[in-house]
């Protein structure tokens, strides 16, 4: 989301977030965006804030004194008093957090260098400074075209418009210091404007123009860093970084500052490690430094004979040899100080909760379904038969047993004639045809007739 105070312009329509048409409410483009932890406290009374920090075009940021005693927040644009007339600019920040950020950048409050905030901008106001906003563009590409005429060895970097369309400011690049005296008369005579020249470095350039680092995230520049410190080559030995410049440049042409976040970590370490140019004398011969790893407190050292076998040492190893050494005695081999270290195989178990890594579970049979469903009829049967022999009482009635019931009785064979013995057996009963579900369900089997 971008807002009229962004250089880059984001979408170049409406922004997103609050709709008010490139004034935006929300911090638009977030440049050098601080969070308020003070927001709670307010002073005493109905009175505005005492001193407000306001945002113009980019990261340019100033401090004014609130005189009227007016009721300001976070995003409205107010016109404050400039060096010649007025300029118009979006509250940023105010507060009780606003003294500290004074004190933090050495502005004291009663300084008489703090100017005032005239008056909340009116839409006159807002409107004059939209043309003024369209008017820097052309401006640059017009100046930068003089100066290739003037054959000055500088670069326009941006153009910024007083509220009022009185001045303008022309940020520039240059290596070299450059006279610019008949640049700001053809200026002021081609735009009809007060020039002001004012030099910036290429950190400051990369944070107005703003972009996407090589982490990923916004640039440092653009997004909260204030003070650019000096960042010089020993940053990366000392962190043992390749010297790259490809990888360890920054979109502004220099080294990274962020080369500088963890550099005081790595120098309270080195001091616990001995140095790199140390040699180590064994009867083997002379062993040289190959590389160090910090944070895990380990050196390698290779002999002269050997320089691609690497030999892993502990730091209180290493100093251990360094003094047997200053003794005059030699070791017989650096293989006895070497660190092992000791790799726990963990074998990886994973519980089977549901039974799908059984290789073997599509070997098994399944059971028919018919064998199921006769077991469950068999089951309810036996159920019901067991339900009808326990007793039932109710109350104080007398109990009442039910009978069993009477078993069928068996057709008897016929006895053979004259003693004769008997040739043929009574036939077998027939099971049921259990294919059928619902025909024979309740018939009795057919036993057949005895024979004659």
């Amino acid at each position: 989301m971008a807002c009229g105070n962004c250089s880059s312009g984001g979408c170049g329509t409406t922004p997103a977030g609050c709709q008010n048409n490139g004034n935006c409410g929300t911090s638009g483009c977030n440049k050098l965006d601080v969070f308020d932890w003070l927001a709670g406290m307010q002073r005493p009374g109905n009175a505005g804030p005492e001193f407000v920090e306001i945002r113009f075009k980019n990261t340019r940021k100033e401090y004014f004194k609130n005189t009227e005693d007016l009721t300001i927040g976070v995003g409205e644009m107010v016109a404050v008093e400039a060096t010649t007339g007025h300029d118009i600019g979006m509250v940023s920040l105010t507060g009780e957090l606003v003294k500290f950020q004074m004190r933090k950048r050495g502005i004291k409050e009663d300084s008489r260098e703090i100017k005032k905030i005239y008056r909340k901008a009116h839409e006159g106001d807002i409107e004059k400074w939209k043309e003024a906003r369209e008017m820097e563009h052309e401006t640059m590409i017009r100046t930068r075209e003089i100066v290739r005429e003037l054959k000055l060895n500088m670069k326009i970097s941006d153009v910024e418009y007083q509220g009022d369309k009185n001045k303008a400011t022309f940020y520039y690049i240059a290596d070299e210091r450059v006279d610019f005296r008949e640049l700001i008369k053809k200026l002021a005579d081609q735009f009809k404007i007060r020039v002001e020249m004012r030099q910036i470095g290429s950190r400051q350039e990369a944070g107005m123009v703003g972009g996407i680092g090589s982490c990923g995230r916004e640039l440092c520049c653009s997004s909260w860093l204030t003070d650019f410190r000096t960042v010089s080559t020993a940053a990366a030995r000392y962190q043992q970084l390749s010297i790259n410049p490809m990888k360890l440049a920054g979109q502004c042409g220099k080294l990274k500052c962020c080369l500088n976040y963890e550099l005081d970590s790595y120098m309270d370490a080195i001091k616990q490690i001995p140095d790199h140019r140390t040699k180590l004398k064994t009867k083997r011969g002379m062993a040289f430094h190959q590389k160090t790893d910090i944070f895990k407190g380990m050196m390698w050292f290779s002999y002269e004979d050997a320089p691609s076998e690497f030999i892993a040492m502990e730091v209180d190893r290493v100093k251990e040899v360094i003094a047997l050494n200053k003794e005059g005695k030699d070791v017989d081999d650096l293989v006895k100080f070497t660190f092992k270290e000791e790799i726990k195989v963990q074998e990886v178990s994973f519980g089977d909760v549901i039974g799908q890594e059984d290789l073997t579970r599509f070997d098994k049979k399944k059971e028919p379904k018919n064998k199921s469903r006769n077991k469950n009829r068999k089951t309810g049967n036996r159920n019901q038969q067991g339900e009808q022999k326990t007793e039932q009482t109710s109350g104080d009635k007398p109990v009442q047993k039910q009978n069993p019931p009477k078993k069928k009785p068996q057709p008897q064979q016929a006895k053979p004639a004259d003693g004769a013995a008997e040739q043929t057996a009574a036939p077998k009963k027939k099971r049921p045809n259990r294919n059928f579900k619902n025909k024979n369900k309740g018939n009795k089997p057919n036993t057949g007739d005895a024979p004659a």
